[in-house]
């Protein structure tokens, strides 16, 4: 295996599974130089472990200029070029690797993209010959090599080859592939292979996809309904599982989930890309989507899932540069416009952002997505009462009966009880707590807030008892769990409680308050002004001053009876 890449973690193959079923245009390379190879070679590094894939694959190919026999600095070279979505020009540096280093996975995997991409299938299965399964590139190896078969006609010899190979834990994730092949082949087994991947995962939106469309394809139009309708259930949503119900109920077949080896080939690099993003490698993650997107350039699934993970290293502009090419008449334009305005938001300009939402939601009324958007962005901005009306037209959608609806109870319950309307935030919060009993958030929100209007003590104490054996190392659970307690006054108790919390959570003021409320009422009032003094000076926002100045001044009152 090669030092860019890591093995094969423990969870891999589950996260596989789970992210399975969930390019960009060529940027114009910085017009910069180093003053030596090594110093190309280390901004070429950092550039990409940042996503700056352009900056990085210049960085890397002027440093592999000069050091066109160190596989290590092309190895990064290729990678970085395909990370960027040039993977035509990825290949002839792909291919000098594999004269270095001729075992090179990841350089064999890059030159049988580009062959399955010019259907030279023979070549793909020569080029991937004798890999094992030691990582995830074997795995994505194994089953790229199939697709070539299938490609040769031979379906039955890329199952009987993937049936070798596949152990316990691949056998799952195999199916899903499995059932491609055969509904692209026009093999009625695909029924078999589809129904199997899902039972494995039947909430998995593009599981449910593929199933359906194999169902309704086949004439089985009603089980293909009662699929539809099991995972609406669940309160779930998916475009494309949306589209395929429209085009169901409109007595049209909704076509296949795949129309060529390589666009269903670039399923399995999205597949296998969210899954390495998920394990902690996101410019990894973006090589296999890059090669996913060269095999399927107008795949806006995996579009979204570049953006996606240029958004997690914060590299807002260049996620909505992605977002903003996926075309007007996509099932995911209103879900990508969306994360334009929050990246607007995460960039300085909330504002603007809220404006884009508001666009949004009145021209897609019907967006789930918009709209929560719009609602969490007014809720932050401290809008509180539009951001309830707001959530109320969640709610309608919804419809506010299922275990999932919970949260918008939740949410416009904050909303409320932030503008000062508690009696229909208490409300919101029991009803979000019938829908979900157990939700730490909500039994926590609401037993903190009893706790603080020193109402229904004994019942809040115990909902906070139960969020925190949910959630033991949440600071801000515990301190409401100390504060519950120092209400009820016991106050040895609560100071235990409330330094335990401070240690999770040492840098909040109100908890850094409450324990100094705590060691006054236990007689230790050096530490207690000492604690309203850090949170003093870790209150940005002003919310624990007006509070704690007082206190500084004269400490706590005497209790009632003292």
């Amino acid at each position: 295996m090669s030092s860019i890449f890591k093995k094969l973690s423990a969870g891999i193959l589950a996260i596989l599974v789970v992210a399975l079923l969930s390019g960009l245009t060529q940027a114009q390379p910085s017009q910069f130089r180093f003053p030596s190879p090594s110093g190309s070679f280390l901004a070429g590094q950092y550039a990409f472990k940042e996503l700056s894939t352009a900056d990085a694959a210049s960085a890397l190919m002027e440093a592999a200029e000069s050091q066109w026999d160190n596989p290590a600095v092309i190895e990064r070279a290729f990678a970085a070029l395909v990370a960027d979505g040039r993977v035509r020009q990825a290949e002839p540096v792909a291919r000098r690797m594999l004269e270095l280093a001729p075992d090179s996975s990841l350089a064999k995997l890059v030159v049988a993209t580009v062959a399955l991409k010019e259907r030279r299938y023979a070549s793909v299965v020569s080029g991937l010959d004798g890999m094992g399964l030691s990582d995830f590139v074997d795995i994505t190896a194994l089953v790229v090599r199939a697709w070539a078969r299938v490609g040769q006609t031979d379906i039955e010899r890329a199952f009987v080859e993937l049936d070798r190979s596949a152990n316990d834990s691949l056998k799952n994730f195999l199916a899903f592939h499995k059932a491609l092949m055969a509904d692209l082949a026009g093999r009625p087994v695909a029924i078999d292979y589809a129904r199997k991947a899902y039972e494995n995962d039947p909430f998995m939106g593009r599981v449910v996809e593929l199933y359906v469309r194999v169902l309704a394809n086949n004439g089985h139009t009603q089980e293909a309904l009662d699929v539809l309708s099991s995972f609406e259930a669940q309160g779930l949503s998916h475009p494309s599982v949306d589209y395929v119900r429209q085009q169901i109920l409109a007595g049209r077949l909704p076509g296949k989930f795949a129309n060529s080896i390589p666009e269903a080939t670039a399923e399995l690099f999205q597949g296998i890309g969210v899954a390495i993003g998920r394990d902690g490698s996101p410019e990894v993650a973006l090589v296999f989507l890059q090669l996913g997107r060269y095999l399927h350039p107008k795949s806006d699934t995996l579009a979204l899932s570049i953006a996606q993970f240029l958004e997690a290293s914060e590299r807002f502009e260049a996620a909505n540069d992605v977002y903003s090419r996926i075309p007007k008449n996509s099932l995911y334009k209103v879900g990508a416009m969306t994360r334009v305005a929050q990246n607007i938001d995460s960039l300085g300009d909330r504002p603007e952002a809220i404006r884009r939402l508001r666009n949004i939601v009145a021209t897609n009324p019907g967006s789930l997505v918009a709209i929560t958007a719009l609602g969490d962005l007014l809720r932050l901005d401290e809008q509180f009462e539009e951001a309830a009306e707001i959530y109320t037209k969640a709610i309608a959608l919804v419809g506010g009966e299922r275990p999932r609806d919970w949260r918008f109870f939740y949410l416009r319950g904050i909303a409320y009880e932030r503008s000062g309307a508690w009696e229909a935030a208490e409300s919101d919060f029991l009803k979000a707590l019938e829908l979900n009993p157990s939700q730490p958030q909500v039994l926590n929100y609401l037993g903190y807030s009893w706790a603080e209007m020193g109402i229904n003590l004994q019942r809040a104490l115990g909902m906070i008892e139960q969020a925190v054996r949910t959630n033991p190392g949440d600071g801000y659970i515990v301190d409401s769990l100390g504060w519950a307690i120092f209400k009820l006054n016991r106050f040895d108790e609560a100071v235990q409680i409330l330094e335990e919390a401070v240690k999770l959570s040492p840098n909040d003021p109100e908890i850094n308050d409450h324990l100094g409320d705590a060691y006054w009422r236990v007689g230790r009032k050096n530490e207690a002004y000492f604690q309203w003094n850090i949170a003093l000076d870790m209150d940005e926002r002003g919310v624990v001053t007006a509070r704690v100045l007082p206190k500084l001044e004269n400490g706590l009152p005497d209790l009632e009876g003292t």
